[in-house]
């Protein structure tokens, strides 16, 4: 069986595929292909985006531009730099960004704890009857000096509840979770059916001050790590043994990524 049946690296590619669900749309930032022309004009609609390449992982390579009034700032690895003009700003970034494809993505100003942002990994899996479920969904704390939330970028692991409760109170949060469930479910439905032998995807879900969730990415071959920092251990325990159902094996070497507990 091919692996590129199983396994999409383009983000772009992924988003167009969900694009063409209604019902997703709604939940995907706006994307364009990186250029300086795009920059300018994103960044003066939203404000804030990020910049991403096409083909990466683990928050490898992401940086988070902002437009303030007279300057401008990105910020990759643990400090922002500032820009005086734009031109100073594009030279900057084509440094960057001039060795792969990246693309510039809507920023959601994401719900804070400690004043960092956090989202949220859903994994969804096929089960051995080969039917879609949901396996769990682990919060990620960015780390205190970083742009991304990725464990491996130095992130804490919550669990979702713990987070979501305080800003949303604990009826509202459970309600919230099963939404990244439906939207994982939908996801599934949608990327299967452009590639059948697909067997699990993560979803990276961040969720703006009105409680409404984005989907950041989609990941076709995602690492459970996070959940191995989880006080419910049954979650890791159930991805994995789907995982090995369909031939997956895990590392589960967590490297950076710490635990809440």
């Amino acid at each position: 069986m091919s692996k590129s049946k199983r396994r999409v690296k383009s983000k772009l590619l992924k988003h167009h595929i969900l694009l063409s669900s209604r019902r997703l749309a709604r939940h995907l930032p706006a994307v364009r292909r990186y250029s300086q022309r795009a920059l300018l004009y994103m960044l003066h609609r939203y404000g804030m985006v990020y910049v991403k390449p096409d083909n990466g992982s683990m928050g490898r390579g992401v940086i988070r531009v902002e437009a303030h009034k007279g300057y401008y700032t990105y910020h990759q690895g643990i400090r922002p730099v500032k820009c005086r003009s734009f031109r100073t700003l594009a030279a900057r970034l084509r440094t960057i960004t001039r060795h792969r494809r990246y693309l510039i993505q809507k920023g959601i100003h994401a719900l804070r704890h400690k004043g960092r942002p956090y989202d949220f990994r859903v994994m969804i899996q096929r089960r051995p009857d080969r039917i879609w479920e949901p396996t769990g969904i682990a919060a990620r704390l960015a780390h205190p000096r970083k742009a991304v939330t990725n464990g491996s970028q130095g992130g804490t692991i919550y669990d979702p509840l713990d987070l979501l409760r305080r800003p949303a109170g604990k009826r509202k949060a459970k309600r919230l979770l099963r939404r990244m469930d439906r939207m994982a479910l939908l996801t599934s439905a949608k990327m299967a059916k452009r590639y059948p032998f697909m067997n699990e995807l993560g979803l990276d879900i961040a969720v703006d001050s009105k409680l409404k969730p984005w989907i950041l990415e989609v990941n076709t071959r995602p690492d459970p790590c996070p959940f191995t920092l989880l006080p419910d251990q049954s979650l890791i325990k159930r991805i994995v043994a789907y995982g090995e159902a369909y031939g997956r094996s895990y590392p589960l070497k967590c490297g950076k990524a710490r635990s809440a507990r």
